[in-house]
């Protein structure tokens, strides 16, 4: 499953959803600015098919000064019907709507975690080659184009997710060699002094959809949809929010971020399901609204691109 992370503002973003048509056998990528409708687009414009739909982790290309981008990195590529774990990493452009090739990863890998911190991208963890679990930690540098391998953590970690807190790597959830079930700590890590740490996740231990909105987490747990779980790194503290929602339990969400709002995609069918918008600064009582932008097919992941 892909999943996504925001760049920086330069003017007014739009976000980019991939979603899978219900009575079709194929993926599309629709891209959509506050108020237009959805368009049905090739899944990733520029990317062949059989690549884009492998692709595990669709990074926002902040850094660049003049352009927004998007990196889509390893995953499973397919040869002859084999699936394994890729090194590969391409760049789109979403000025020219083009994707190029930069430097692979030291380790080919699928599976992990990964995620921008201080305009640099980290990928953790994961399932090797020979679907070994890994420990391995790698950083790219886009003023090099250059993937280095750094401290490693402290056990293989797999199934996880990552973001970046107040300048540091954060991984959450996920499975362990040395656990049993999902794993309950977490393990950040210091860039400046280069040093990983352990701390107990007090919060989700089985993550659907994140993003981080106003320098805070917001989690949705498989166990609890109906409630928003939102980390606050200054303090380590945790809070819940409830969606408010009738009617079906099962109903299954992937967020999304515009103009500082959190976004609830539906996972389901039904075309009654609205779009919902959190707005974490709304005076109390008016944080949720629903939002006008609703994608034509099943939402499965979400990026928000400025430029």
């Amino acid at each position: 499953m892909p999943a996504f992370e925001r760049g920086k503002k330069r003017n007014k973003g739009s976000i980019e959803c991939l979603t899978s048509l219900v009575d079709q056998d194929k993926w599309i990528h629709s891209k959509v600015n506050e108020g237009d409708k959805f368009e049905a687009i090739p899944l990733l414009p520029g990317l062949p098919d059989d690549v884009a739909k492998y692709c595990l982790a669709l990074v926002p290309r902040s850094s660049f000064p003049f352009m927004g981008g998007l990196l889509a990195i390893a995953g499973y590529s397919v040869i002859d019907g084999i699936a394994s774990a890729s090194p590969d990493v391409y760049q789109y452009d979403s000025c020219l709507n083009r994707w190029s090739r930069l430097a692979d990863l030291n380790v080919a890998r699928a599976d992990f975690a990964f995620s921008e911190v201080n305009g640099k991208v980290y990928v953790v963890g994961g399932y090797g080659v020979e679907g070994e679990s890994l420990s391995t930690v790698e950083v790219y540098d886009p003023d090099t184009d250059k993937w280095t391998l750094i401290e490693s953590l402290r056990r293989p970690r797999w199934g996880c997710f990552a973001c970046g807190l107040n300048g540091k790597l954060y991984v959450w959830c996920g499975r362990s060699s040395l656990t049993i079930g999902n794993s309950r700590f977490v393990d950040v890590y210091n860039p400046e002094n280069r040093n990983w740490c352990e701390m107990k996740n007090g919060g989700c231990v089985m993550v659907t959809t994140h993003a981080v909105v106003e320098k805070k987490l917001f989690c949705m747990e498989w166990k609890n949809p109906r409630k928003l779980a939102i980390f606050d790194p200054n303090d380590g503290s945790w809070k819940r929010v409830w969606v408010p929602l009738t009617g079906s339990t099962s109903v299954g969400f992937r967020f999304g971020i515009l103009d500082g709002k959190l976004l609830l995609f539906t996972v389901e069918g039904a075309h009654d399901y609205q779009t919902l918008s959190y707005d974490p600064n709304a005076r109390p009582g008016s944080e949720w609204q629903t939002s006008n932008i609703k994608p034509s097919g099943l939402c499965l992941c979400s990026v928000t691109i400025k430029v």
